[in-house]
């Protein structure tokens, strides 16, 4: 009686784990791997719409951000960051550095991730360099890592509802937008961002 009841649970177990793998292969397929993306003037442009709606997205959420993002050296914009993880995954996303309001460079982002969810996900992730020095800093840099190079503040809303003052003092501050909103509290982890072509 104990062999066929541990003979089921490990056919249980078993199930789970291909279940699970086969979430991540199905992510895999659907996710364009990284360096085979589209390039050139409609990639760019492409880029740039993304870039606009996901900023609009983020001035609509978080009352302050177009005013911070408009006082800011540079803001980098991932509009999308895919992630998918049955355990440890990894997250990729491309993006666009803009200063004063102009596209200056396009990059992407990669971080590993550990967690126990299958399946995908995907987050805008904006980066604001709130000071000259720190925008610098990290286009000087050939391979930028969050943490690392530079501390990433989260940014923070208020009890009013909009950004609070310690966000805007910081030299780099971070936003995670979801399709429900505004991330509060999650931050960008070791994320590396590397400047691309496009």
């Amino acid at each position: 009686m104990n062999k066929l009841r541990l003979r089921t649970q490990l056919h249980a177990m078993g199930l789970a784990v291909a279940i699970g793998l086969g979430g991540i292969a199905l992510v895999g397929c659907t996710t364009t791997p990284a360096g085979s993306e589209a390039s050139g003037p409609s990639a760019r442009a492409a880029m740039d719409r993304s870039v606009d709606s996901t900023l609009a997205r983020l001035y609509t959420t978080v009352p302050g951000s177009r005013e911070l993002v408009q006082r800011s050296a540079g803001v980098l914009v991932f509009p999308s960051v895919v992630g998918g993880s049955f355990v440890v995954g990894a997250d990729y996303g491309r993006g666009a550095l803009r200063e004063g309001g102009r596209t200056t460079g396009y990059y992407s982002t990669t971080a590993g991730s550990i967690g126990f969810q299958a399946g995908g996900q995907s987050k805008a992730v904006i980066y604001v360099f709130n000071t000259r020095e720190a925008l610098d800093k990290f286009k000087a840099s050939k391979g930028w890592t969050a943490g690392a190079d530079a501390t990433v503040a989260v940014g923070t809303v208020g009890a009013n509802g909009a950004i609070d003052t310690q966000t805007a003092q910081q030299p780099v501050a971070s936003f995670i937008l979801t399709n429900v909103g505004l991330e509060a509290g999650a931050a960008v982890g070791a994320a590396k961002v590397s400047p691309i072509s496009l």
